[in-house]
């Protein structure tokens, strides 16, 4: 059966264009160039429509990609989002407080978010929340705790990346810092914590969940003048939201147990 030069012809085409995709690096647009011609010829598609599915193909893996590398730059402990946290198990959250730090209008002036409160009551778990929120909407987020970035500044002045360092905690566009309080910073700690803070002040935004009470900082830190100079940064613009109510985390587990409990004894019964 011979072939004629009109199908010679499209043939040649339909791998030279797949080899221009290719070329241009629109590799799903390559691998799906010949569903989406089989996909206009069935449903006579025109031939705007037909290129616009197939860019829509590229641009939808592209967005997929860059989530997936924002997601694992952020760091972000846990798949937390606002939809998992339970208001009415934790009275000691304002709830319109946080819809409102959701919108993620703060990170449009650069405002500052803190977490105060006792342990397990929710921080962390609001934090990843707003900082997953971030990711989804397209900026960039780091998630550390302040231990972790304590450290890592400790070890990049003795390795001489101290303004690498410095460069690498001032591009976020927001930046968590957890359990700030929890663990003794070293010496140089609160220093650099202050530094990373002064890097970012009135550029971007920064969440810091603590147990400790903003007027013992100073105490906490065992630096007076340090901990006021963070305090200023931190609080000339942010919103600042204290729980106090009872464990969060604590009555998860309490309802982990009971929903285990009532398994076994329905077994029993």
């Amino acid at each position: 059966m011979s072939t004629s030069p009109m199908q010679v012809s499209e043939a040649r085409r339909f791998q030279q264009l797949r080899g221009h995709l290719s070329y241009l690096k629109l590799n799903d647009a390559a691998e799906a160039l010949n569903r989406v011609l089989d996909q206009a010829r069935t449903e006579r598609m025109s031939l705007t429509a037909a290129l616009e599915r197939l860019l829509e193909i590229e641009v939808e893996a592209t967005e997929a990609r860059k989530l997936a590398a924002w997601e694992r730059f952020a760091c972000l402990p846990e798949p937390w989002t606002l939809a998992d946290f339970d208001f009415a198990a934790q009275p000691g959250v304002d709830e319109k407080l946080i819809r409102d730090l959701a919108t993620l209008r703060f990170l449009d002036d650069a405002s500052n978010v803190l977490f105060v409160g006792p342990p397990g009551v929710g921080k962390t778990m609001l934090s990843v929340a707003l900082g997953r929120a971030a990711v989804d909407a397209g900026h960039r987020v780091y998630f550390t705790t302040a231990a972790e970035l304590a450290a890592k500044c400790h070890k990049a002045a003795l390795e001489g990346r101290w303004k690498t360092c410095m460069r690498f905690f001032a591009g976020p566009k927001l930046l968590i810092i957890d359990e700030l309080g929890y663990l003794p910073l070293p010496e140089d700690g609160a220093s650099a914590l202050f530094q990373v803070i002064n890097q970012r002040y009135l550029k971007s935004s920064t969440i810091l969940t603590t147990n400790v009470g903003i007027a013992d900082w100073a105490g906490a830190f065992g630096d007076a003048t340090v901990a006021a100079a963070m305090l200023d940064r931190l609080l000339h613009r942010a919103a600042v939201a204290g729980i106090d109510g009872p464990s969060y985390r604590l009555r998860g587990h309490q309802n982990q147990a009971d929903a285990m409990r009532k398994g076994v004894n329905a077994r029993v019964s």
